[in-house]
């Protein structure tokens, strides 16, 4: 923070404390010309103002709120760049990737500085983590239990739950049914393939998808006719003629998405036979995407969760698309 944003921020907020304080002193005071209990000489709705005081309870209640904020600026962060005699912070704010994050905590860790984030990182480490460890290890403690025996423990579920929430549902919504851009993770349809490892290594290390542009390449007239070719494969009544025009441009699709159009997890090309559409699968989306590329990119959690967490998580998942039965843990 500039000393010039310091130092408006401090004026205001102190200004701004003062002022009140100002305001609470003079309407405790008698300064009306009217003696304490007198009519004050206003009427409305049938009603009169009396000149009473401010309630002796109120009053020092206010002020003790005033009292508290300026401790609170004292020995917290409030007052610009001023960061209080206790030195607390909520995280480290000057940090600009995740290895400075993860620097930051640790440093802030090990010195048992006042960091929130990392106290709070730290407290859930050393409350969870066993937990964590317990349900995706093995009972002997020397690997991995296979994803799928993970998905049978109903804690085990429960727990990938509560971390889906508070890390994927942003993208995928609540019920993991996704939403426009973000594939619905319920369904057995998968870009990258559905199988327990996969999705494990798609949460570890993310996926960035791309779409190119058809535009230049095929015209107007070309995407159109590929746009029916596409919307036929699964069952759409579309222009016979341009499908039939669009099959031979197809040719410039097949490369990722086969000739068949079922589409090729090695490259995260979609089934096209299908009703499945991440984009939306109305003719204005399909042409839209042909026309100008889409750019997809699912973030790489191996760095922010750790392989424990993401271990639970692609159980809990890949249990949406093949429900298991659960059996309770020993």
């Amino acid at each position: 923070m500039t000393t010039f944003w310091s130092i408006w921020i401090t004026v205001i907020t102190l200004g701004t404390i003062l002022g009140v304080a100002i305001i609470l002193w003079w309407c405790s005071r008698d300064t009306m010309g009217v003696k304490e209990g007198e009519d004050m000489g206003h009427e409305y709705d049938g009603i009169r103002e009396i000149n009473n005081p401010l309630p002796k309870w109120w009053a020092y209640m206010f002020w003790a709120t005033i009292v508290g904020g300026l401790v609170y600026l004292v020995l917290f962060p409030g007052l610009g760049s001023f960061k209080g005699v206790l030195g607390w912070q909520s995280s480290d704010q000057t940090v600009r990737s995740i290895e400075e994050s993860n620097a930051a905590i640790a440093a802030a860790q090990s010195n048992k500085s006042l960091d929130q984030y990392a106290k709070e990182l730290s407290d859930a480490d050393a409350k969870f983590g066993a937990i964590f460890k317990q349900l995706a290890y093995n009972d002997a403690g020397t690997g991995y239990r296979p994803i799928t025996d993970i998905a049978k423990n109903p804690d085990a579920i429960k727990v990938g739950q509560r971390l889906f929430l508070q890390n994927c549902a942003q993208c995928h919504s609540s019920d993991a049914r996704g939403q426009t851009g973000f594939p619905n993770l319920a369904d057995n349809a998968w870009l990258y393939g559905g199988e327990a490892e996969t999705i494990k290594t798609t949460v570890m290390h993310g996926r960035e998808g791309v779409m190119p542009a058809w535009q230049e390449t095929l015209g107007d007239d070309g995407v159109r006719e590929v746009t029916s070719y596409v919307l036929s494969l699964s069952g759409r009544k579309v222009n016979a003629k341009e499908a039939l025009a669009g099959k031979q441009r197809f040719v410039v699709c097949a490369a990722c998405h086969g000739t068949d159009g079922k589409g090729n997890p090695a490259f995260g090309a979609p089934d096209l036979t299908d009703r499945t559409w991440l984009y939306g699968g109305s003719r204005k989306a399909v042409e839209a995407t042909i026309a100008h590329g889409r750019q997809g990119v699912m973030p790489a959690w191996a760095d922010m969760l750790g392989e424990d967490k993401i271990q639970l998580i692609s159980a809990y998942v890949w249990n949406l698309s093949n429900p298991t039965e659960q059996q309770p843990s020993n």
